[in-house]
């Protein structure tokens, strides 16, 4: 039975914020799989997906006495992971311009290709991010993108947390009706919040 499922991420944030290993063990049971799922899909390599967990949980234990027992667990992890995803394809393509300017041909070498279309998806995400209702948008970037909960928030901008769910959805509606099906990982990137 996956106990994990059973207990609130408050309680095991609470429980890590004292060192409890057993909690660290319960949030990666909960987590891990569905992080790992979120890199392979775009990194495609079994083992930079597995470091890029690794990764995560490790700033996890890290950041363990400064998290926000208010904040999304969730959102927090899905964040680094990105950021770190992120991070390592500038790398990548930095690595291959290195490669092209050296006139170095290798087949193991990180498709360039597949980076660009990475990168140009994202920037599409963030263009019709840019065309929403000004306060909308500004929920939105600091439910998603900073991790931030729905009463922090709501607290930050003096409006009633309902009203920033709303937000919240509407944006999600207006992205799922914008953003093109050839990008469905994006999609569910943003969908894995809700």
């Amino acid at each position: 039975m996956n106990k994990s499922k059973h207990l609130s991420d408050i309680f095991l944030v609470d429980q890590l914020h004292v060192g409890d290993m057993n909690s660290f063990d319960l949030i990666f049971e909960k987590y891990g799989n569905r992080l790992y799922a979120f890199a392979i899909s775009y990194l495609k390599s079994n083992e930079e997906a597995e470091e890029l967990v690794q990764d995560v949980f490790l700033k996890l234990w890290e950041n363990r006495a400064k998290l926000n027992r208010e904040s999304s667990l969730k959102s927090y992890l899905f964040t680094i992971a990105y950021h770190k995803m992120c991070n390592l394809f500038r790398q990548k393509e930095q690595h291959n311009k290195y490669i092209l300017s050296e006139k170095v041909q290798d087949e193991k070498s990180v498709n360039l290709e597949e980076q660009i279309e990475f990168k140009e998806a994202l920037n599409q995400i963030d263009q019709i991010i840019e065309e929403l209702p000004l306060r909308q948008k500004e929920i939105f970037i600091k439910s998603r993108k900073e991790g931030k909960s729905s009463k922090q928030i709501a607290e930050e901008l003096q409006i009633s947390p309902a009203t920033v769910d709303n937000q919240i959805s509407a944006a999600l509606k207006y992205l799922r009706k914008h953003i093109p099906e050839a990008n469905i990982g994006l999609i569910l990137y943003f969908f894995l919040f809700l």
